[in-house]
Parts: C-alpha cells; sequence; structure tokens
C-alpha cells in the first residue's frame, strides 16, 4: 500500500516540475498549493534531497528544485524513495533476509510476478505523464 508520504513525495516532484522554470521553489509555497503542513514536508524533501532527486538551497531565494528535466524522472523511483519497498510480501522487499521455505513456496511466482507487474506500471509512467 503507498501511504500518504509516498502520495505527498509525488505531489512535492509535480509541483516542482510544474514550477521548473523558477530557480528554486520555496516549501512554504509548495505547502500552500498542496495543502499539505510545512513541517510534514520538511521530511518528504529530506528524503527526496538524499536520494538525489531534488536540491534543496539555503538562503534568500533559496528552496528546492528537480536535479534533472521532469520528463527524466518515473513514478516508480520517486514512490520507492519515499515508501522504501513496493514489495507485496515481506519476503520480496528489497532487504529481506532469505526465506526458509522459498523452494517449496507454491505461492512465491505469483508474487513475483505481481511485484513486476507493478514495479514494471509505476516505472512505465514519467512524471510529466501526471502533469
Amino acid at each position: 500500500m503507498i501511504t500518504t508520504k509516498g502520495r505527498y513525495a509525488l505531489r512535492v516532484m509535480m509541483d516542482l516540475a510544474e514550477h521548473a522554470a523558477e530557480s528554486c521553489v520555496p516549501l512554504k509555497e509548495i505547502a500552500e498549493r498542496q495543502g499539505i503542513s510545512k513541517k510534514y514536508l520538511e521530511i518528504i524533501v529530506k528524503d527526496l534531497v538524499k536520494g538525489g532527486l531534488i536540491k534543496g538551497v539555503g538562503g534568500k531565494g533559496g528552496g528546492y528544485r528537480l536535479v534533472r528535466k521532469p520528463n527524466e524522472y518515473n513514478v516508480g523511483e520517486i514512490i520507492e524513495l519515499a515508501e522504501g519497498t513496493l514489495a507485496t510480501v515481506a519476503c520480496l522487499a528489497q532487504d529481506a533476509e532469505a526465506c526458509p521455505r522459498a523452494a517449496a513456496c507454491k505461492t512465491l511466482p505469483m508474487w513475483k510476478e505481481a511485484d513486476e507487474l507493478m514495479r514494471s506500471f509505476y516505472r512505465s509512467k514519467k512524471l510529466t505523464d501526471l502533469l
């Protein structure tokens, strides 16, 4: 399930894409346009900066901006950065320990297929597709 954090991260990225012509967009403006608390957005943009999707600039005229062109971002990378994992079951999470039942698990192929379909879908959508 995609949480509020993932949905808001996507909204921040869309807002920055819509205002890409501006050098930097203040977080306060994003919060006001998106109707999201600035305090919560601070947590989200920190992750987006750490993940290399956006850049923060301090001082007067500072704010946030995309590091790539909007059409170079896919929705999957944004959601996965915010959420950590989108795995349908714990054993398929990125840092999961090897499941001792994997060899005998009759449902594992289905979960793998579902995960791949979902990842493929989100990765096929560009940020610009949502604008």
